[in-house]
């Protein structure tokens, strides 16, 4: 069976002057043939043959074989980038001829050209092959990660009540809660990440953060500076509400509290009148 979007080994069945026709077998019917044309081709090869090709569609919506690989594959996510940008959608440079369609259902935020983008390929209800940035369900849950392992990814989609979605790897799924959102996390941006659990469905969950006794030092620093941009007196302490604390900290409140907890120790602070002051 001819797979469109995917590389495959074809035995030459007919040479004609503008190609070679590739079947699965030397009595493919007409029907079952694709061409590869002559600049793929050369002069070498013979009928009987066996060639590795990719088959996609060419500019007339014709199956078509090349020798070249492409920078993804059916069912795969990889980072591409925006060729062009059209009345239908974008163009990816995916490493053949005809660049690869991104219509605008299929993104999750506006393309422009030289953008590089986190996508997936799959077969529309035409079948041709396009780009999606909806990446979900392209993910995998088989990675080598285990709790505390140090990571890397790309955010590919933000919701409000459950966080950041994290293409680790750019290939395996993984979810900051939003529990763990700190700071300002955005789609299409690259972050290193720790594991904090493996679910038993194979996804990770993951922190920005580190360990609370290795994050003490460096929220401490933190509150340093925020302390600074605001006159040396923070407006509340460590028993205002956990929303007041994250809004203005980007911390949760234990975490406020642990660092200063850390800067009262340093005697870099004081607190009085429900106030947090520099000393």
């Amino acid at each position: 069976m001819l797979e469109i979007g995917k590389k495959q080994k074809l035995m030459v069945v007919k040479k004609v002057e503008f190609g070679v026709y590739l079947g699965e077998h030397l009595a493919a019917e007409a029907s079952e043939r694709v061409l590869l044309p002559a600049k793929q081709a050369g002069d070498a090869v013979s009928v009987g043959e066996y060639i590795e090709v990719f088959l996609y569609r060419d500019s007339k919506d014709r199956m078509i074989a090349t020798t070249a690989t492409p920078f993804i594959s059916l069912g795969q996510v990889a980072k591409l980038t925006v060729a062009q940008t059209g009345k239908f959608g974008a163009f990816l440079d995916w490493g053949l001829e005809k660049d690869l369609m991104l219509p605008f259902k299929e993104q999750v935020y506006p393309v422009k050209q030289g953008d590089s983008v986190l996508a997936a390929l799959y077969v529309d209800k035409s079948g041709r092959l396009c780009a999606t940035m909806k990446v979900y369900p392209y993910l995998k849950t088989d990675s080598p990660y285990r709790k505390e392992d140090m990571v890397q990814g790309t955010v590919y989609e933000m919701i409000e009540n459950m966080g950041a979605f994290v293409a680790v790897d750019d290939r395996y799924s993984g979810l900051i809660p939003a529990r763990e959102c700190y700071g300002s996390l955005r789609v299409g941006q690259t972050v290193e990440a720790r594991v904090t659990e493996v679910k038993a469905d194979g996804k990770l969950n993951l922190s920005v953060r580190q360990k609370a006794y290795l994050q003490i030092e460096k929220d401490a620093e933190e509150l340093k500076k925020l302390l600074d941009s605001f006159d040396g007196v923070f407006p509340f302490t460590e028993k205002a509400s956990p929303e007041v604390i994250r809004r203005e900290t980007q911390m949760s409140k234990n975490e406020f509290k642990r660092a200063i907890g850390h800067l009262l120790k340093q005697g870099y602070i004081t607190i009085q009148d429900g106030r947090i002051r520099k000393a």
